[in-house]
């Protein structure tokens, strides 16, 4: 079979663009073929030497009496099948990578490969709905006499493409938006709470622990946050660095306000309990003007609704009998 004869079918088949989405398809099936063997990651030689001690450590540990079936005290993430494609699905630069890290906590995801996941998966998606372009535009142009035009079938191709790609981006930007507002909504009564444990003499780190446990239903979110802040601390890192880091993750300007007051706080000697005192009626006043303001924005849209569903159909039942008329009475006079 010649060229010519190929490409006539494929233009038969896919209609004008048939070569072109051949050859895109062709080089979509080499470039997954070929991805594996090039995106392989090789093992660092001094990573399989910790991994043997490891594993005699472990079976020296095994044949000792009392040591069988010890737990492991940490998740190294060893079972992780992207770790071969890392180098692909991580940035190469550091900042890129602590961006993205810091992106994926301020929605709730941080496991140590949530950046690794969160690429394979706009991947998938991507290559996906690609394939499925393909095949609906092959289908299409297979079963109707008129082939679909070139600008509709590279819309059809790459739109749920771009679509896929877009879609993890859009999802983990809306986890954000409703972890940012349920701190925001919670952190009033979280400060109340903070104040009375305080007050009835626990300390900054035990009153969070204390916090936590008791904001799990209510806001689950937060309650996650001051969890975190509890172990960090708990481990033995610095407190001031622990509390920016919650402000970081949170996003919620009066975290960051609050953790500005405890640093100082701290710093300066001053009393806990006061400014917690201080700190949380501003953050209920601040909790009623938002209040407030989502209630002065009713009126406002319920008038948007009322213009568009109440008086259109009010003007045809008032003006459209008049219009019938008028019509009528014009198409009599011209016959006339």
């Amino acid at each position: 079979m010649s060229i010519s004869a190929i490409t006539d079918a494929l233009k038969d088949m896919f209609g004008p663009m048939g070569p072109m989405i051949a050859l895109g398809a062709l080089a979509a099936l080499m470039v997954l073929a070929t991805l594996p063997a090039l995106l392989k990651k090789r093992d660092d030689p001094i990573e399989k030497l910790r991994a043997s001690i490891r594993t005699q450590a472990a079976n020296a540990g095994a044949q000792r009496p009392g040591t069988a079936g010890a737990q492991r005290l940490r998740n190294d993430g060893g079972n992780d099948k992207l770790e071969k494609f890392a180098d692909f699905l991580e940035p190469k630069n550091k900042e890129e990578m602590s961006e993205s890290r810091k992106w994926m906590q301020k929605a709730g995801y941080r496991g140590a490969n949530a950046v690794r996941t969160f690429h394979a998966i706009q991947f998938a998606l991507a290559i996906g709905l690609l394939g499925l372009g393909l095949a609906y535009v092959a289908f299409y142009n297979a079963t109707k006499a008129v082939p679909l035009d070139s600008t509709i079938t590279i819309m059809a191709i790459l739109g749920p493409a771009v679509m896929g790609y877009y879609a993890p981006k859009y999802w983990v930007n809306k986890r954000i938006g409703a972890r940012t507002a349920e701190i925001a909504n919670g952190f009033p009564d979280a400060l109340d709470m903070l104040l009375v444990c305080v007050e009835a003499g626990l300390s900054l780190d035990q009153g969070i622990i204390r916090v936590s446990k008791e904001l799990v239903s209510s806001y689950p979110a937060l309650a996650e946050e001051f969890e975190t802040v509890a172990h960090e601390v708990k481990a033995g890192m610095d407190k001031p660095s622990v509390l920016r880091a919650f402000a970081e993750r949170s996003g919620v300007p009066d975290v960051a306000s609050f953790v500005t007051v405890m640093i100082q706080s701290q710093q300066f000697g001053t009393s806990i309990a006061e400014a917690l005192r201080l700190y949380a009626a501003d953050m209920r006043d601040k909790r009623v003007m938002r209040a407030e303001e989502a209630a002065n924005k009713i009126p406002v849209k319920m008038t948007l609704g009322t213009m568009m569903f109440t008086v259109p159909p009010l003007l045809i039942i008032l003006v459209g009998p008049s219009i019938h008329d008028m019509m009528e009475n014009f198409k009599s006079m011209s016959q006339l």
